[in-house]
């Protein structure tokens, strides 16, 4: 059963980059070759931490007995934290060159123009020195707001680890639900507490600041105080969606759980659709807030729409 558990998972992996390489070759402009694909994607970052977090937890259930929801995972947490180790390693000592040692900045405009080529400082160097500059995302978002010129992928190599602890923390999620499953008090407090450590370390690691701190908050970085951070408000929503659904059964969690029995056809269609209507029209005001949000809003509310329209046919598209 272990070796047809890891047989899937692998599956699993390669029905993730197989789509990835569809996305990247479609949402991608100007021609498209093995030249010039991009290597990494949302979904190849997914199947990574998904088999990282997976091995992980095959191996804790072959070593182990049943036991406390944290205390038995001790050996799973310490590759984790290991795995954190080797990302503030490189983060702060790998030497990147004419940039500082541990430098986190958007490069180009950004910190006066000092660093103009140092985008992502180690996490962009490792990704155009082991994948190539070709084969990674080109037009990032800190072109349009730092006018960089260096390509940076959001979903690169470094960030991948922290991506791993992320999906831990989603595994350890739910292995307190189902340790806990008869006891919701319990499974209430232990969200709460996880969602109260998190937030501390996002406190000191930011310093209670938006964008400074020892560690700031970075999605295209995928930084630690980005991972602390989203989890923690993650688990405080858990707490608050349990209590409803589970608890008191005063919501059943619709339309939400419509569009993810369908998460992949979904996030497919999105990309591949993304810019036509009534997913998105040309703006009046291309700075409006307002109009922005009203664009996403009807995007979504069409996704959701047809999300529960395959559900009703009982159509599943699955990897």
């Amino acid at each position: 059963s272990r070796l047809d558990a890891v047989k899937n998972i692998l599956s699993r992996i390669g029905g993730s980059m197989e789509t990835e390489r569809l996305i990247n070759s479609v949402s991608a402009t100007g021609y498209i070759s093995w030249n010039n694909l991009r290597i990494p994607g949302v979904l190849q970052r997914l199947a990574w931490s998904y088999l990282v977090v997976a091995c992980l937890d095959l191996m804790v259930d072959s070593w182990w007995s049943p036991g406390l929801d944290i205390l038995l995972y001790w050996p799973a947490w310490l590759c984790v934290l290991l795995l954190e180790g080797i990302w503030l390693s490189f983060t702060f000592l790998l030497p990147v060159p004419d940039c500082p040692t541990g430098y986190l900045g958007p490069g180009g405009i950004g910190d006066m123009g000092l660093y103009e080529n140092c985008t992502g400082g180690a996490a962009g160097f490792i990704d155009r020195w082991l994948l190539g500059e070709s084969h990674i995302y080109q037009a990032p978002s800190s072109r349009a707001i730092y006018a960089t010129r260096m390509p940076y992928d959001p979903e690169g190599v470094l960030g991948s680890i922290n991506s791993v602890f992320m999906a831990f923390l989603g595994l350890q999620a739910g292995k307190i639900i189902l340790h806990y499953r008869d006891l919701p008090t319990s499974i209430m407090s232990r969200f709460l507490l996880w969602g109260l450590f998190l937030g501390v370390i996002s406190a000191i690691l930011t310093k209670c600041s938006t964008d400074r701190g020892f560690i700031p908050v970075n999605k295209n970085l995928w930084s630690l105080s980005y991972v602390t951070t989203l989890a923690c408000f993650a688990f405080v929503l858990l707490v608050v969606i349990y209590y409803t659904v589970d608890v008191k059964k005063w919501w059943s969690g619709a339309p939400f759980y419509y569009p993810g029995m369908n998460s992949i056809l979904i996030y497919v269609g999105h990309e591949v659709f993304e810019e036509y209507f009534p997913f998105r029209w040309p703006m009046a005001n291309s700075q409006s807030h307002a109009e922005h949000l009203t664009q996403n809003l009807v995007a979504t509310s069409c996704w959701v729409f047809i999300s529960y329209v395959l559900y009703r046919k009982k159509i599943f598209w699955k990897i």
